[in-house]
């Protein structure tokens, strides 16, 4: 293949069918909000009519947006709209077992690095594995199922957080190991919501429409609730209402659940329909990122060890770090490697090993 033709097949990967760009625009901003969560300080709450507040809006609803947008991919994997036949949904039920073990395993190689953030991944892991018995569910069930699940569960989340094992030292290990920061015990609601809208059809434009509308009522729901009657930091941490009432980031609590959930869903299917517009490709950029989201994720966190280590006397000095001031460069980085990546490779490193690794160890019928 020729260098013009090669570039053109890559192109019309990144731009066309099955690719859907609306939701790649959403993984990317995702990936990169995390980026933001982590490195730059964060003092002051998100407060609209105050621009320099406004990076709040990544702490916590960033990493939502990441779960969210979890559900959908395996939504998509396993169907779309549609879930696959029995067979063919038995290989990709499998295929994604083994994507969940690949994903464990470089969460912990990033754990390892002992780069001072909560690493997402053996959380995601989790969660994969959780979904799998969904698969099969249509739109209404899993919907209704996430809306139960997003009521019910942060009830159970504050005594399973107040657990004493978590002072332990193998309750320690335990938390690292599933990701406990991002409990799947309530993030499968983001999951299982992320999961119903594949199933509705995320391509829809009424489906579309509805993310944004939907979305913007639990947001103001969650968030005009806890900025009302919401707990202060005191009675969280007294009193199981204190805990349960409250929308602050990672708290998971019931107004957060609503709130960064429906945040979540508004920015889905903003994302969704700008990408109906010219807007698709001013943002092309940012859909590469998203076109490669672990690659990209991982590639954060290795450079960010690499230059702690290089400059600081510990990697794990946040601070240290942050005075290096390295969001804009790394950001930067992230976009220009990953637009690169994406016309003149195609599929990200990272997401060819878990492609590849899953058909090697599942062979069979290929799955969407």
């Amino acid at each position: 293949m020729s260098a013009p033709s090669w570039v053109a097949s890559r192109w019309a990967r990144l731009n066309r069918a099955p690719r859907i760009t609306g939701v790649d625009l959403a993984r990317g901003l995702a990936v990169l909000g995390m980026l933001a969560a982590h490195l730059l300080s964060i003092t002051e709450e998100f407060d609209l009519s105050d621009a320099g507040t406004w990076v709040a809006v990544a702490e916590g609803r960033s990493s939502i947006l990441f779960a969210t947008l979890a559900g959908v991919s395996i939504g998509l994997m396993t169907g779309g709209r549609m879930p696959l036949p029995a067979a063919a949904m038995t290989t990709a039920r499998y295929r994604i077992a083994v994507r969940a073990c690949l994903l464990w395993v470089i969460g912990a190689l990033l754990i390892a690095t002992t780069v001072p953030v909560f690493v997402i991944l053996p959380a995601y892991a989790v969660l994969f594995l959780l979904a799998l018995p969904l698969t099969a569910l249509g739109a209404r069930p899993l919907l209704a199922l996430a809306a139960v699940l997003a009521v019910t569960m942060p009830l159970v989340q504050v005594i399973l957080d107040a657990l004493p094992v978590w002072n332990t030292a193998l309750g320690a290990e335990a938390s690292v190991a599933l990701g406990w920061h991002y409990p799947f015990t309530t993030w499968i609601v983001f999951v299982v919501a992320g999961l119903g809208v594949a199933r509705a059809g995320v391509t829809r434009l009424r489906v579309q429409g509805l993310l944004v509308a939907v979305g913007m009522v639990l947001a103001a729901l969650g968030y005009g609730l806890d900025a009302t009657t919401g707990s202060s930091s005191a009675e969280e941490a007294t009193s199981y209402f204190g805990a349960l009432w409250t929308a602050r980031p990672h708290s998971t609590g019931l107004l957060e659940v609503i709130g960064s959930g429906g945040f979540a869903l508004f920015t889905l299917g903003v994302c969704l329909l700008a990408c109906r517009t010219v807007l698709v490709w001013v943002v092309l950029p940012l859909r590469a990122v998203g076109a490669m989201p672990l690659t990209a994720y991982t590639l954060q966190l290795v450079v960010w060890a690499v230059v702690a280590a290089l400059t600081l006397e510990r990697v794990s000095d946040l601070a240290g770090f942050r005075a290096l001031e390295p969001f804009w460069p790394l950001t930067l980085g992230t976009v220009l490697f990953c637009t690169a990546w994406a016309l003149l490779v195609g599929r990200g490193p990272l997401e060819t090993l878990l492609d590849r690794g899953s058909r090697f160890v599942v062979p069979g019928r290929r799955s969407r």
